[in-house]
């Protein structure tokens, strides 16, 4: 029972269907999830030691917040790590890392990238598909440390990548990124690979960076307590698709 509201909270956070920043109420939690307080709080305490769950004294806790600063770090870090584990990939990966490989980009280019019934969601089939994607990039680069590192760092990604969805941009073709990482990847052309995973790792976060909602940029409002989208959004219930909020406020799409 601990597992699976362990598990299905994180994919909440994850997911963004609990915006950031949102304080955790555990009754609510323990309805919702159907479990004792006991399986709640065992819950959160993971979730805590992942960076996704914020806990304050006296307060109880929170889902962990987002900023500018922090996505700007989070990228420049994950960009170090992701591509340090291409090289190595690229280095010592066999025929049956790049049959694993070119499995996975297979699969996530034969799946739809947006939710059917509510463009502004990434589907989730997809999201599935796109982490296995990148796990598939570097899991020949021999280092269980590296890839705990990727891990962790996916996941936290993952809350800025679901929550950037509906402000992508014009022309940006992700599946085209894919591909090219891809190709220069089994070409054993380590520059060209690692050149154009940074590129694409930095593209989301550039998004975010420029994404407004009511004139304001969307990162600073969520820093500073998501005033704007939590008021229009605190009678939703939890599971709440925090894109498809957003989705309704946005006015313009950037093109930079």
């Amino acid at each position: 029972m601990t597992q699976g509201a362990y598990e299905g909270l994180r994919a909440d956070l994850l997911a963004c269907r609990i915006l950031p920043g949102k304080r955790l109420k555990i009754q609510e939690l323990c309805g919702r999830f159907s479990v004792s307080l006991g399986a709640i709080r065992e819950a959160l305490s993971r979730l805590t030691s992942e960076g996704l769950v914020v806990a304050e004294p006296q307060r109880g806790f929170r889902a962990a917040p987002i900023s500018a600063a922090d996505l700007a770090d989070l990228t420049m870090v994950r960009v170090e790590i992701e591509t340090l584990c291409l090289r190595r990939s690229i280095s010592l990966g066999d025929v049956d890392w790049e049959a694993r490989l070119v499995a996975a980009a297979h699969r996530l280019s034969r799946t739809p990238e947006r939710d059917k019934d509510d463009p502004a969601r990434s589907n989730e089939d997809w999201a599935e598909a796109h982490s296995a994607f990148h796990l598939a990039i570097v899991d020949a680069c021999a280092s269980p440390w590296l890839l705990h590192l990727h891990a962790l760092l996916y996941a936290q990604s993952e809350r800025y990548r679901r929550l950037s969805v509906p402000f992508a941009v014009k022309g940006r073709n992700v599946e085209e990124e894919h591909r090219a990482i891809v190709a220069a990847t089994l070409a054993r052309d380590v520059e060209n690979a690692t050149r154009l995973l940074a590129a694409h790792l930095e593209a989301t976060t550039h998004i975010l960076l420029n994404a407004m909602v009511d004139g304001k940029k969307l990162l600073d409002d969520m820093q500073d307590g998501g005033s704007r989208i939590a008021h229009r959004g605190r009678n939703l219930p939890i599971e709440t698709s925090a894109s498809h909020e957003i989705a309704g406020l946005y006015v313009s799409t950037i093109t930079s």
